[in-house]
C-alpha cells in the first residue's frame, strides 16, 4: 500500500545564494507585525500635535473675527514691522532644515555632527525669540500697543504669545537633549526621542507660517 500511495514530495526551495533577510531586531526571516506602523510614543505625539492644531486654529479664527473692528488705534498696518518679522521668520524656518540635518547625522552615527546641528537649531530658535521680544518692546514703547489697548492688541498678543511659548518650550527641550547627547546618553541606538522633538519643532514652524500669513500679510 505504501508503494501505491507514495508520500508527497516536498518542494525544496532553490538556493539563491542570498542571505535570509533580517527584521529590524536582527532576526533572520522574521517580520515583526506592524513594523512599518507608528510606535506608541509616535502615536502619542501625533495625538498631541492634532490637539495643538485645533488650539491654534481656534486662536487664528478668533484673531480674524475681531480684525479691523477697533475704534481705538494702533492698527496692524500702523504697528507691525514687516522687515523685522521677515528676518525672524527666516531664522525659524531655517531651523527646520538644520534640525533635519541633525537627525540625519544621528541616524548615520555621527554624534559630534549631530550635536553641532542640534546646537544650531537652538541658536536659531533663540534668535527668533529675541526678535519677537524686541518687536514687542517696540510695539509697547513706540505704539502703545498693550494686551488691553484694543481688540487687535488682545488677539495679537494671545496668538503670537502662545506660539512664542511653544517655541520656548521646544528650545528648553532641545537644550536638555543636547546636554544628554554631549554626555553620550542620546546616540544612534536610542534616537527615538530626537525624532519626536523634531516632529514638534517642525509643527511649531508650520504653525508660524500660518500665523505670519494671517497677522503680517493678509491682516495688514
Amino acid at each position: 500500500m505504501s508503494a501505491a500511495f507514495p508520500e508527497p514530495v516536498r518542494a525544496i526551495p532553490a538556493e539563491t545564494g542570498e542571505p535570509p533577510r533580517a527584521d529590524a531586531h536582527g532576526h533572520a526571516g522574521a517580520h515583526a507585525p506592524g513594523a512599518a506602523g507608528l510606535s506608541p510614543p509616535q502615536w502619542g505625539m501625533l495625538a498631541f500635535l492634532l490637539s495643538e492644531v485645533a488650539f491654534f486654529t481656534t486662536l487664528i479664527v478668533v484673531y480674524i473675527s475681531y480684525l479691523h473692528r477697533d475704534r481705538v488705534g494702533p492698527t496692524p498696518a500702523e504697528a507691525l514691522s514687516l522687515p523685522l518679522v521677515i528676518g525672524t521668520t527666516i531664522c525659524l524656518l531655517s531651523s527646520s532644515v538644520v534640525i533635519h540635518l541633525a537627525g540625519m547625522a544621528l541616524e548615520r552615527g555621527r554624534q559630534n555632527l549631530f550635536c553641532l546641528w542640534w546646537a544650531g537649531t537652538i541658536a536659531l530658535g533663540v534668535t527668533f525669540l529675541a526678535g519677537t521680544a524686541y518687536e514687542w518692546r517696540e510695539l509697547i514703547e513706540r505704539h502703545g500697543l498693550t494686551i488691553g489697548r484694543n481688540l487687535f492688541g488682545t488677539t495679537y498678543y494671545v496668538l503670537v504669545g502662545f506660539h512664542g511659548l511653544h517655541v520656548t518650550g521646544g528650545v528648553i527641550i532641545m537644550i536638555v537633549v543636547l546636554g544628554l547627547a554631549l554626555g553620550r546618553r542620546v546616540t544612534h541606538a536610542n534616537r527615538g526621542g530626537v525624532e519626536l522633538v523634531s516632529w514638534y519643532w517642525h509643527f511649531v514652524d508650520v504653525v508660524w507660517v500660518a500665523v505670519f500669513s494671517v497677522v503680517y500679510l493678509f491682516g495688514r
